[in-house]
């Protein structure tokens, strides 16, 4: 697999975490020591992969079984070597999110290093 459809890969596996309200894809995704960062409804967000996957885990029902529409776009990527950043735009808890999405490829995988986010709408 090349490192775009990987990254592409652990892209989807993050967005289904959220919209399936799985903490396991959640932690699947990203990096033990990765950090989620940014501001949702003016107060700022920094949380760990635990509190993260805690986060989409109590969202209950899910987006999926709420039977919304998913939304996932993959905006830009760059990959440089061992490192790569994507900035997608998602649809989560009725906001549009672009997230930039750091990655690094460690014992030849890819997960996500850290994320911060904005809200657009």
């Amino acid at each position: 697999m090349s490192d775009q459809a990987a990254i592409e890969s652990v892209v989807q596996t993050y967005f289904d975490s959220m919209f399936e309200s799985s903490s396991d894809k959640a932690r699947a995704a990203f990096h033990p020591e990765a950090r989620i960062t940014g501001y949702l409804g003016g107060d700022l967000l920094n949380m760990s992969v635990d509190d993260f996957a805690g986060f989409v885990a109590d969202q209950q029902p899910s987006a999926k079984e709420k039977g919304d529409v998913p939304r996932l776009e993959i905006v830009s990527m760059d990959i440089a070597g061992e490192v790569a950043i994507a900035q997608v735009r998602d649809d989560y808890l009725g906001h549009t999110f672009l997230d930039q999405l750091s990655f690094m490829k460690i014992n030849d995988e890819w997960r996500i290093q850290n994320k911060i986010f904005h809200v657009e709408s």
